[in-house]
């Protein structure tokens, strides 16, 4: 299945998509694609739903986060070995993790809004994982048993406060307001068969800057999963998002090409959907 939340911000509604691609009003069976609708009981009454008999959603709604009341957002660092080394970073031999701010988050196509006094503002396209059950000290062949599905994600960063103003951590250059779109959809692991063989791509005002695979990630699904779950407790809607691919504009040479006001960002994940972000000048 493919889950939606679509209406203005704070005032989503859940959706699903239908075979013809179009949304589908699922306000009659949730009230929200939240933690507590990835239940088994929840997940089951959507599938039961005649989906072709629920209402349309008529006209072009916005399309908000794909999962609301989110309550800890993950992140996994430098996990493509070559994004790693046009980072200049050595290989991790075990997962960096850090957070990102909750009020990071924005619907897929949302503006990216420049933070004050940013230089540096980049992109990163990465695969996002959804938790589906509390997971704490998890035996790993049971990992995968906690995934609930997938979404795509722009890990959206301002590399200044990230690195030259970090005072040793990532969080400030990660968390600012617009920096976390996920969606378009929450797509249930079902319709996912191999989460570590999908293409993904960015691009800039239509230059190609990322393009990759996630079969190329240094520590894939089953072992973020597995491995978060050793030093914190992961509860249903959690959010993990798993690493970038090479292309980031910090890895540019001989010139990054940073983000600025008016720049288009379009990225994709097979399977996942696509976002498109408008570049803007920060405002109050």
């Amino acid at each position: 299945m493919k889950l939606v939340r679509y209406g203005q911000p704070g005032r989503e509604k859940p959706g699903i998509i239908d075979s013809a691609g179009k949304i589908r009003d699922l306000s009659r069976i949730v009230p929200d694609i939240t933690g507590a609708t990835l239940s088994p009981a929840s997940l089951n009454k959507i599938r039961k739903a005649k989906i072709d008999t629920l209402p349309p959603v008529r006209g072009n709604p916005r399309i908000g986060p794909c999962i609301g009341n989110v309550r800890h957002f993950i992140a996994i660092g430098l996990n493509y070995a070559d994004h790693a080394a046009e980072a200049g970073a050595p290989i991790p031999k075990e997962p960096i993790i850090f957070n990102k701010a909750l009020t990071s988050i924005c619907g897929p196509n949302d503006d990216t809004m420049t933070p004050k006094e940013s230089t540096k503002l980049d992109y990163e396209i990465e695969l996002g994982i959804v938790i589906g059950q509390r997971s704490r000290y998890l035996a790993k062949n049971k990992a995968m048993d906690a995934v609930a599905g997938y979404f795509l994600a722009n890990d959206v960063s301002e590399r200044s406060f990230q690195i030259e103003r970090s005072g040793g951590q990532w969080d400030k250059g990660k968390g600012c307001e617009t920096f976390g779109p996920i969606g378009p959809w929450f797509v249930t692991k079902d319709e996912i068969k191999n989460p570590q063989n999908l293409d993904m791509w960015l691009t800039v005002n239509g230059e190609t800057r990322q393009k990759g695979n996630t079969k190329t990630m240094i520590f894939g699904v089953e072992h973020i999963v597995w491995y978060c779950s050793q030093f914190f407790v992961m509860e249903p809607g959690d959010i993990i998002v798993t690493g970038t691919p090479p292309g980031v504009a910090l890895g540019m040479k001989p010139e990054p090409k940073f983000l600025k006001a008016g720049d288009v960002v379009k990225l994709g994940i097979a399977g996942l959907g696509e976002q498109m972000q408008k570049v803007v000048k920060f405002k109050m």
